[in-house]
């Protein structure tokens, strides 16, 4: 107990940096780590609590860098994907989808990151904001991975670092506060659970303002280079985890 206590607040912490600084992918990094020693119906509503809580606090923080109309657009088209995702991770073959999702984000990222690829959006799409949301719904509902998406839209609409943090979070704070009230439904939001939570507090919110002093410094111009590499260690993540 008192392990687990220790390493809570200090896994709370490095997610929460990561989400903080780049938009996403603290569920990523907080899951795995909290599955090594707490159970399932323990580890995935506390990951989904800590977001609300960074989503909440950077949407207070920076809501005049929100691309409203953006956000709003991929929350509506994600919706019907989430069903979708469930049905995937009900009847799919998780060890064939999670490995060849994990390479499918890894070959994007590398072709983003090293391929000629000069494919902008000036303005709002409703082609790509139905594609790019649709597919975050998907991945999200199957493996709480609406990330990648949201990434390929950002990086089409050039968004700068500190507007893509902020739409991003004005994303995940709904859809998260739909997953908690799912979760509550079913009766996995605990006293343990509670409790747990309120620990993670205490290194959550200076990592959310941390994650900000890093994301506004951080140049344009190299952010989607940091967000593209996160993506293959992401990847990484889940190719590793279909052999365990």
């Amino acid at each position: 107990m008192t392990l687990t206590l220790i390493l809570i607040p200090i896994i709370s912490f490095i997610a929460s940096l990561v989400r903080s600084t780049l938009g996403f992918g603290e569920s990523l990094v907080a899951v795995p780590l909290f599955l090594l020693f707490l159970p399932g119906e323990i580890a995935v509503p506390l990951s989904v609590m800590l977001s609300i809580i960074i989503a909440l606090v950077v949407v207070i923080q920076d809501h005049n860098k929100i691309h409203f109309n953006s956000a709003k657009w991929l929350i509506l088209y994600a919706i019907p994907g989430i069903p979708v995702g469930i049905v995937v991770l009900i009847y799919g073959s998780e060890v064939l989808i999670k490995a060849g999702l994990g390479l499918l984000i890894i070959l994007y990222a590398l072709y983003s990151l090293f391929g000629n690829n000069n494919k902008t959006l000036k303005e709002d799409n409703k082609v790509w904001l139905f594609i790019c949301g649709l597919l975050s719904g998907i991945l999200g509902g199957a493996y709480g991975l609406n990330g990648p998406p949201l990434v390929v839209y950002g990086n089409l609409r050039q968004w700068s670092a500190k507007h893509f943090r902020a739409t991003l979070q004005a994303y995940f704070l709904p859809v998260s506060l739909l997953s908690v009230i799912g979760y509550a439904a079913k009766g996995l939001i605990t006293a343990q659970v509670g409790s747990y939570f309120i620990i993670s507090l205490i290194t959550t919110i200076p990592a959310i303002f941390l994650g900000r002093y890093l994301n506004h410094r951080l140049k344009d111009g190299l952010f989607f280079s940091y967000v593209y590499w996160g993506l293959v260690g992401i990847g990484m993540i889940l190719i590793m985890s279909t052999l365990t």
